[in-house]
Order: structure tokens, then sequence, then C-alpha cells
């Protein structure tokens, strides 16, 4: 099959981030070789290596939420504290790399389209997220961004102070207090409630 036919088969599927596997399937052909005519393609700049088993077709950088899906594989995830708070317009900052949370265990991806802060989060835990799809990773709404930074952080350091945040119109602080009544340990559900009082409730007690 030639490179062009090959790049054809991989464009065809409609993705901006393809896996080794998917290529093979595509292609109706073994991993190693589908490994090696994606090393060629990239050689051509039909494509770009992101990391082990993952490229990106084309030369234009794929939306960060699109490679997340395929890092955390077959775990679910979506953007959200720094990240999604960004999207929303909540901060000025614009985040170092992308805050995102998942059920797959806690680690930090390096990858030449950006960098993956990858949070674990308990499965009570996992929601509040809006516009995924099966190509693309969801971003959790401004209530659940909040609550997952200060929730995620509080388990590392206890209180928590964030930057400056604007709070968006139709804010729902009850949203918010429905995920604090949902976090399993009393002791970290404490903690959480009251570093979101004094960042969204200034003056009054988290519920």
């Amino acid at each position: 099959m030639r490179a062009v036919d090959r790049y054809a088969g991989i464009k065809a599927l409609g993705r901006p981030v393809v896996t080794t596997g998917e290529a093979a399937v595509a292609w109706d052909t073994s991993l190693p070789v589908a490994a090696k005519s994606l090393a060629r393609l990239a050689t051509s700049g039909l494509v770009a290596k992101i990391r082990h088993g993952i490229w990106q077709i084309g030369t234009e950088a794929p939306d960060p939420a699109v490679v997340l899906l395929v890092l955390t594989n077959p775990y679910p995830s979506y953007i959200s504290g720094w990240s999604a708070m960004a999207r929303h317009g909540m901060i000025e900052q614009i985040p170092r790399g992308v805050f995102a949370v998942s059920l797959d265990r806690a680690r930090t991806i390096e990858t030449p389209v950006d960098r993956y802060e990858i949070h674990h989060i308990h499965p009570n835990l996992f929601g509040g997220f809006v516009g995924g799809s099966g190509i693309q990773a969801a971003v959790a709404t401004p209530e659940k961004a909040i609550f997952d930074t200060v929730y995620l952080f509080s388990a590392r350091s206890g209180q928590v102070t964030l930057p400056e945040i604007e709070l968006p119109d139709g804010f729902n602080i009850n949203d918010v207090r429905r995920w604090v009544d949902a976090v399993p340990s009393a002791r970290l559900r404490t903690m959480t409630a009251k570093s979101l009082a004094r960042i969204v409730e200034p003056g009054t007690q988290a519920a």
C-alpha cells in the first residue's frame, strides 16, 4: 500500500489523533507493520508521534481534549481545574499544561502537544462535565471545575487558596454543595467545604 493510501485510510477515520492499533485495523495489517508505516508517514510530515502508540494526524495541533481521551483510554477523563476555568473565562491566567480528572491513575504525561496533569478522583465524584463525545473529552462545568480543584488540593495540603476567580452568570452554589456532600471521607469533606466557603461563599459556612 502506498503512503498516500495509508494516509487516506487513517484520515478517513475522522479523528485528529489515532493509536497504532486503530491504524492497524484501518489498514488491515499487524501492529508492527502499522507502527513502521506510521513512522514512515511521520518522516514525511504527514503524522506526528505524540507518545508511544499515539499519533497526530496532519500538522495542525489537535485539541487537548482529543488527546486526553486517548491518553487515559480505557479509563474516562475530562478537562477540569485551571484548564476548565480558563475555558469558562473564570481566570485570566493561561494554565501551564492541561488539568484533567480521570478514573485512571494520577500521573503527568509530557507530549509534544501539551503537558497533561491527570488527577485520579473517587468514582463517586466523577461527573459534572459537558460537551464530551466519542473522540473528545468533556469539560467540567464552572461549579465542578472549582470543586475538583479545591477537593484535589485539599487531599494534598489541607487548606486551599485559589487566585482571583470570576464566577460566571448563573453559577449555582448548590451544585458545588452537592459535590461536597458526595465526598466519601468525612475529614476531606470538611476540609473541602471550608476552603470552598472562603472562595465562593465569603463570610458564610459551606454546607
